[in-house]
């Protein structure tokens, strides 16, 4: 679709520190395109309005898109915890709407995702959020974008060691996929030796976590309304963060710094008033300095990520390093097999956030049938070198129709001792059944 949009260039921003009483912190002087982030109890809001009263007119072309799904949730097995919901169908639905706008000289772009969850047993999965919500100016050697935004960080494939813009959305996805929307200010500069990115991140999110009585919840309940915060302003912290990327032949190489409130919470036990425990989410202040490294070669691809991180206990480093070799044409057939291996580490103490991917192997493959369909699968075990406790994930999806496609995702858990952090989820194996509609 095609549309003329009448703006002037430049934004202004607002934050809500009670409910929806805003509070602007800076405006452009000749500002009539702006963003507003609003804090709303447990959900950030936001909307990006184009004023319609300026002098100028601007061609823009203008793309609306996105998704309508409705999901199954189908558990095998009963729950270890009674006050858990033991139903082993579970319906929810999806809504994400996508708008996108570009001027016609593609310096000026605005996005608009929303995201709407409906889910019949888990109530904190049942939620909104505006996963992506900017304005971003692009000039000859630097852009700058204003408003909610995605960021990815890394190379690995079992585990996103540094990235760590983005709070994770953990009731869409137990092993930290999703991410919710992170309001910043991002400029970049490009530069002959690479990228430079600078963030400055404001209002913080709060890891979304399953309902005391969902599946996939955990050991134990977690008190998510009422979290603990290193910084004294909370959520209002203004946390920054700095990147320099660039490619030098076979090698895409990757620095980054992030200071302020870590998206991992330390998970310590309490008591509530009828006397049993749950965890309540504790955000430190931290320090995290990362890199990324990829070489790609004919077939190869090498990889390795990792970070030193200060301010959980005492300072400790983190890595994910393995390959990809992919076999392409296999049998003649035209389809492409990535064969993928790769090793976690992490040496942090019992003080800082728990993890499962101290000492691990992990084991993939990716298949591409490279039909009209578009039918792609990919999984693999993550094996503990100690205990021997595996978790083993499957995705497959392909186009059932021109507008429809079917996802399938699995998982499923082996031999977990009562010691390893995934020992709550040990009876929390499902398989999910996706069907999408696009528009």
């Amino acid at each position: 679709m095609r549309a003329v949009l009448l703006f002037k260039v430049g934004y202004f921003l607002c934050v809500a520190r009670n409910g929806f009483n805003w509070r602007c912190v800076g405006r452009s002087l000749r500002a009539t395109c702006g963003v507003v982030l609003v804090r709303a109890p447990g959900v950030v809001l936001g909307c990006l309005y184009l004023s319609l009263m300026a002098p100028a007119a601007i061609a823009a072309e203008w793309e609306l898109a996105g998704f309508a799904a409705a999901e199954l949730r189908l558990f095998p097995n009963s729950t270890i915890d009674a006050a858990q919901n033991s139903e082993t169908v579970s319906p929810a639905f999806t809504l994400q709407p996508e708008l996108h706008v570009q001027s016609d000289s593609g310096s000026d772009r605005f996005v608009a995702i929303p995201f709407l969850k409906a889910d019949q047993d888990d109530s904190r999965r049942s939620h909104g959020d505006l996963r992506e919500l900017y304005w971003r100016r692009q000039g000859d050697a630097w852009a700058l974008l204003v408003g909610l935004n995605r960021v990815f960080w890394g190379v690995a494939e079992a585990r996103h060691v540094i990235d760590i813009i983005n709070q994770t959305d953990q009731v869409e996805s137990p092993f930290a996929e999703d991410k919710l929307g992170q309001g910043m200010l991002n400029l970049q500069y490009f530069a002959a030796v690479g990228t430079f990115d600078a963030y400055l991140l404001t209002g913080f999110r709060d890891r979304t976590f399953p309902d005391d009585d969902a599946r996939l919840r955990g050991l134990l309940p977690i008190d998510a309304d009422n979290p603990v915060f290193e910084a004294s302003s909370r959520r209002r912290h203004v946390d920054w963060a700095l990147r320099w990327s660039t490619a030098i032949a076979d090698w895409d190489i990757g620095l980054s710094h992030f200071r302020g409130t870590g998206r991992e919470p330390r998970l310590p036990t309490s008591l509530r008033a009828d006397g049993t425990a749950q965890f309540v989410p504790h955000y430190d202040i931290i320090d995290q300095t990362g890199l990324d490294l990829q070489f790609t070669h004919d077939a190869w691809i090498w990889k390795l990520e990792g970070f030193s991180r200060r301010g959980q206990g005492r300072r400790f480093i983190a890595l994910a390093g393995g390959f990809e070799y992919t076999l392409f044409n296999l049998a003649g057939q035209g389809y492409d097999l990535g064969l993928l291996a790769e090793y976690l580490y992490d040496d942090r103490d019992a003080v800082a956030p728990p993890t499962r991917f101290d000492d691990d192997i992990f084991f993939g493959f990716r298949l591409a049938l490279n039909d009209a369909a578009g039918t792609e699968t990919k999984g693999g075990p993550i094996l503990d070198r100690h205990s021997h406790a595996a978790s083993f994930s499957i995705e497959a999806g392909w186009r059932l129709a021109e507008r429809w496609r079917l996802n399938i995702e699995g998982l499923a858990f082996h031999r977990i001792p009562a010691r390893d952090l995934l020992y709550g989820l040990r009876r929390d194996d499902y398989l999910q059944l996706q069907l999408s509609r696009f528009f």
